[in-house]
């Protein structure tokens, strides 16, 4: 049984640090609303994850929530802004709806979440492939590997996008 003791409660650990950590947040992001949704939804995930006994840095631990959720964050305003460059330069007659939009921001946010969950190596690979088109000789020159290690990195991408198609989806 781990040591309660040591561990801050979780209202504890709100009122001594969530100061603190909106304003890292603010710093990070620039911004005083995101900040605060970021801060809120980094004590949620600590409400919904957290084992009894594992906090023994509090800010650490925070900051290590806090930075992945400011990463989702960019990942997503950086998906929509290529969005909105996308619909401006086309035809008025072929810009989607607003249903149509939220669904496609949806998708886009699924994939670069699926793509987030893969290796760095894996994830360069994939969409040097899928997204520039390059071949797999290519890449491996760009990234100073081998072509085998390509193959084995879009093996790897490929079986995580059928995971997430056909078993998790």
């Amino acid at each position: 049984m781990p040591d309660q003791a040591s561990s801050p409660s979780v209202e504890t650990l709100y009122y001594s640090h969530h100061g603190w950590l909106q304003g890292w947040l603010r710093r990070k992001l620039g911004n005083a609303f995101d900040a605060a949704d970021l801060a809120q939804d980094t004590f949620v995930r600590v409400l919904r994850g957290r084992e009894q006994g594992a906090i023994r840095e509090p800010r650490a631990y925070l900051t290590t929530i806090a930075n992945g959720l400011v990463v989702s964050h960019w990942r997503r305003k950086a998906l929509e802004q290529a969005w909105l460059d996308t619909l401006a330069v086309q035809a008025e007659a072929v810009v989607p709806s607003l249903e149509q939009r939220a669904l496609i921001l949806e998708t886009l946010e699924e994939i670069a979440a699926l793509l987030d969950g893969l290796p760095t190596r894996v994830r360069e690979v994939f969409l040097f492939s899928q997204i520039d088109g390059l071949t797999y000789p290519e890449i491996a020159v760009r990234l100073g590997i081998t072509v085998n290690v390509v193959q084995k990195a879009m093996t790897r991408a490929m079986a995580q996008c059928y995971k997430a198609l056909y078993i998790n989806g």
